[in-house]
């Protein structure tokens, strides 16, 4: 069953409640991991811990002037339409309960990539300023921890992306043509990957 955001700007988003996988509603009780895939370009995903439901979407993001010297656009989070995923997905269909638990890639942090490193921290932050309006306990994930478990070893560079797709149109075939038009799983292997660690 897929349902379709009524929400505009948030790309692609879609819930899937897997036929045959158990209840279609979901127990209160029942723990639900968020896999948070850090940046303008990323995605939030969520996985209950029976891998019964799930849901993702592309990180809502808005354009506007960057007052520096040069005249320019800069990409950031918004922030509204984000906060509004968390709560129409996870509040308003699951309640909200401490049984959701965030997973968030640590943010690219590399002082010769400026421009890209000041975009992903305020993407975090960003996304930091959404959660604190929310309950839920929060985990930071190193990307080498969730790929090394979830991706074939031995993938580097533009390989991971590729895995990524392969791997999580194979594991969440539902979700595929998000999947391939996002340009990877991340946010969902990193669900996954929490909801198979059990963290």
């Amino acid at each position: 069953m897929i349902v379709p955001s009524t929400k505009k700007g948030l790309s692609m988003e879609r819930r899937i409640v897997r036929s045959g996988q158990g209840s279609a509603e979901l127990s209160r009780s029942e723990v639900i991991y968020v896999g948070v895939d850090n940046g303008v370009s990323g995605s939030v995903a969520a996985v209950n811990a029976t891998g019964s439901w799930s849901a993702v979407a592309t990180t809502p993001t808005f354009s506007e002037q960057d007052y520096v010297k040069t005249k320019q656009n800069v990409t950031r989070v918004d922030t509204g339409d984000l906060h509004h995923w968390f709560q129409d997905v996870l509040v308003a269909t699951y309640g909200g309960t401490g049984m959701i638990r965030v997973f968030l890639e640590r943010p690219m942090i590399f002082p010769g990539r400026f421009r890209a490193t000041l975009s992903a921290i305020r993407a975090w932050e960003a996304t930091l300023i959404v959660l604190a309006e929310f309950p839920w306990p929060r985990v930071v994930v190193d990307s080498r921890a969730w790929q090394k478990a979830m991706l074939p070893a031995g993938c580097k560079g533009p390989e991971l992306k590729v895995a990524s797709v392969q791997v999580g149109c194979r594991l969440f075939p539902d979700h595929s043509d998000w999947i391939k038009g996002q340009g990877d799983a991340d946010s969902l292997l990193i669900a996954e990957f929490a909801r198979r660690s059990t963290l």
